[in-house]
C-alpha cells in the first residue's frame, strides 16, 4: 500500500506571520496559525500550499547575483493576458523586481524578491498540451 504524501515549500525568514501576510494576498489564500508561533502556513485555491518558518539567522540569497546559487524560487503561473496586471499587483504588495540582464525576445517570465528577499518569479502559465489521436481513434 502506498501511503498518500503531499509537500509543502517552507520558506525561512525573521518575521514569518509578516511573510505569510504578503504571499496570502498573493495567491488569494489563507494563513493557517498552529500552535507553533514560528510556523505558518498559507492554504488556498488549486492545490497552493506554502508555509514560512521563523529562522532568525536568515540571510536572503544573493541571486541573480554569481556570489551565491539561486536555492529555490516559487513560480507562480497566470494567463499571458494577465501578466502585466500581475505585475502591478505584486509590486503593490511590496515585491522587488530583479534584474536578470536578460534583454532579449518577449518577457514571459519576470523575476522578484518578495519582502524577506526570497526569490520569485511570474511566468505565463503554458498552453495544456493536446496528446495526439490514438491510432485505433477513428
Amino acid at each position: 500500500m502506498t501511503v498518500a504524501k503531499t509537500s509543502v515549500l517552507v520558506l525561512d525568514c525573521a518575521e514569518p506571520l509578516e511573510l505569510a501576510e504578503f504571499y496570502a494576498a498573493l495567491l488569494g489564500a489563507e494563513i493557517h496559525r498552529g500552535d507553533d508561533p514560528d510556523f505558518v502556513e498559507i492554504i488556498g485555491h488549486r492545490g497552493v500550499h506554502l508555509a514560512i518558518r521563523r529562522d532568525l539567522g536568515h540571510a536572503p540569497p544573493s541571486w541573480p547575483r554569481p556570489e551565491d546559487s539561486l536555492q529555490s524560487h516559487l513560480r507562480i503561473l497566470v494567463g499571458r493576458d494577465d501578466l502585466d496586471e500581475a505585475e502591478r499587483e505584486v509590486v503593490g504588495l511590496g515585491a522587488r523586481p530583479v534584474e536578470t540582464g536578460e534583454r532579449g525576445g518577449p518577457r514571459e517570465v519576470r523575476r522578484y524578491s518578495d519582502p524577506a528577499g526570497h526569490s520569485f518569479s511570474l511566468a505565463v502559465s503554458p498552453a495544456p498540451v493536446t496528446a495526439p489521436p490514438s491510432p485505433d481513434h477513428r
